[in-house]
């Protein structure tokens, strides 16, 4: 397994790294350790690639930043340098990791409480167990930002020491329901921090034209766990009824060529636009001119996707995998179907086409499920979270 020599090197790097700072860690001082707010230190990533986890993270930087909040950050996903070390699949890992612990040593020394967004697989090794141990190490409180709905799978399938760094988080914050009962099943207590809508970029469209044909869309990317094949078999159906429709797929990923095949071998790759990565700041226009959202996907937490349909005003028909059933509430802001199934997907689809009643239902009611998102509803939560581990911690006062 690649888990095992990525560890040894992140254990050498991170080794060599704490001998070295140590000389000089006399010399470092966290600044203002006596202010009535800590200061932050959050790690994670940033698009591009756009996804869940980075925009959120993105976002969440801006948003604190606002509040007046000081904030040091760590990018996971930093590009590589030298540039062409990025072609070099087999040793890249390691250009990336070093900077990258160092860094994370370095920042931790300006740092009050870390807020580290957290993913499972190789990210777990490379980004997020370092800077779980070098908080410790440095007495720091760490609060690890769980993602992903494959967390149950890897964290039973993984040696028992992968476990056992979790437990030397701080606090553990999860961004559902249903990823916290995951985490409890394990034995760890869990707070409960939503994701994120930025309500002032995601309202309903006020200029959409009825007589623009139905426009369906997929906001994922084109990987396997996102089912994208079902989102084309679906659409396919829906053609059957409305045969002016047209699909749009905003993703990108390694799936494309087979799934442009799939699109020719159904008939309807004329009216498939595999629009790739779509900006940030053009994504609301997209959810604007759509009449439903397609999520097809099968191992979920809380797709912002979702969150954002809710937002824009536009109806969901959605599997009813991992926590999606805790955020869309079938037949009252969402249609939920099985995992897999087209047939099921795309009877739920036309439905919701022909029922403006029940399309408008989901519309109000995915607009009040939306409020729950915004960063009114959700700033006290991270702000407590932060004053509490920094005062456990006691590197701040309790003003």
């Amino acid at each position: 397994m690649i888990e095992l020599p990525l560890m040894v090197i992140s254990a050498l790097a991170s080794l060599l790294l704490f001998i070295s700072a140590w000389l000089t860690s006399k010399q470092q001082s966290i600044a203002d350790r006596s202010g009535a707010f800590p200061i932050v230190m959050l790690v994670g990533p940033l698009p591009p690639p756009s996804g869940g986890m980075a925009n959120q993270c993105e976002q969440l930087h801006t948003l604190l930043r606002a509040e007046g909040i000081r904030v040091n950050f760590v990018q996971t996903n930093a590009p590589y340098w030298p540039s062409w070390i990025s072609s070099l699949t087999s040793i890249r890992a390691v250009f990336r990791l070093v900077p990258y612990l160092w860094h994370v040593w370095a920042t931790l020394g300006r740092s009050q409480v870390v807020h580290l967004f957290a993913n499972s697989g190789k990210a777990w090794y490379l980004f997020c167990m370092p800077v779980i141990v070098l908080s410790r190490v440095r007495g720091v409180p760490c609060i690890v930002n769980y993602r992903g709905g494959e967390a149950e799978t890897f964290f039973r399938s993984s040696p028992a020491w992968v476990r056992r760094s979790l437990a030397l988080a701080s606090t553990i914050v999860a961004p559902s329901a249903y990823l916290a009962g995951v985490f409890r099943a394990l034995g760890f207590a869990v707070q409960i921090i939503p994701n994120i809508i930025n309500l002032e970029r995601f309202s309903p469209s006020q200029n959409r034209k009825d007589d623009d044909g139905v426009h369906l869309i997929v906001t994922r990317n084109l990987e396997p766990i996102y089912d994208i094949p079902t989102a084309l078999r679906t659409f396919a159906k829906v053609v059957e009824h409305y045969p002016n429709a047209r699909l749009t797929i905003a993703g990108s990923g390694p799936e494309e060529a087979r799934l442009k095949d799939l699109a020719a071998s159904l008939g309807v790759a004329e009216a498939v636009l595999f629009a790739g990565r779509i900006p940030n700041h053009e994504i609301p226009a997209l959810y604007a001119s759509a009449d439903v959202v397609l999520n097809p996907s099968t191992v979920d937490n809380m797709p912002i996707s979702i969150l954002e349909s809710f937002a824009s005003g536009v109806p969901v028909v959605s599997t009813n995998a991992g926590g999606i059933p805790f955020i869309a509430k079938n037949g009252e802001n969402a249609l939920l179907v099985p995992i897999g199934d087209a047939n099921a997907m795309a009877q739920a689809t036309i439905s919701l086409l022909a029922d403006s009643g029940l399309a408008a239902k989901f519309r109000a009611n995915g607009l009040i499920a939306a409020q729950a998102y915004a960063w009114s509803a959700i700033r006290e939560l991270w702000l407590d979270t932060y004053r509490q581990n920094a005062e456990r911690q006691g590197v701040v006062s309790h003003a």
